[in-house]
């Protein structure tokens, strides 16, 4: 079995970045906030499910005065939105470093398009490992096979469309 172990960066960060759209992500992410990682939570593109925003109600009126001041949401439709939402609110807060919350799978992707948004931003990837996500023997599970080959695919897009952009920026 593959372990559900990573070496996380628990150094603090001015902001947490929570992207939606996927189990555990939210929860992950408000319990980094309320244990102090950081003062402030972006929660980028809210597709927040029943679910997921119960529990977001449900912590707001436990600790109302602590997220009132500190919590933020966005509606960002897609990760490359996700970014550029982000970094506006990054840039609005003359913050400079941030937590990323997000699966393990759409992380690398997620990382790019961040990066890609605020390059002079620190960015500690802090990944999500969904339960229902099979990463034994991933090729034998047809939806996690497709999730990855779409992610990858997404990826590569995303990577050629900055690829003129990341060329300049590195003097070549």
């Amino acid at each position: 079995q593959v372990p559900n172990k990573i070496s996380y960066d628990y150094s603090q960060t001015e902001a947490i970045v929570v992207l939606t759209g996927g189990k555990d992500r939210l929860d992950t992410g408000l319990q980094l906030f309320l244990k102090g990682y950081a003062k402030q939570l972006f929660i980028s593109g809210v597709a927040l499910d029943g679910g997921d925003m119960k529990n977001l109600l449900k912590v707001a009126q436990r600790k109302p005065d602590k997220l009132a001041c500190c919590i933020n949401v966005g509606f960002s439709k897609n990760t490359a939105e996700n970014a550029f939402e982000t970094a506006t609110w990054i840039n609005t807060g003359g913050f400079q470093s941030l937590r990323l919350v997000t699966a393990t799978y759409h992380m690398p992707r997620s990382f790019l398009e961040m990066r890609y948004q605020m390059p002079d931003i620190k960015i500690i990837p802090h990944p999500v490992f969904p339960v229902l996500f099979k990463r034994e023997s991933w090729w034998l599970w047809p939806g996690t096979a497709k999730l990855l080959a779409s992610e990858f695919n997404k990826f590569i897009f995303a990577k050629i469309r900055m690829f003129p952009s990341l060329a300049f920026q590195s003097g070549q």
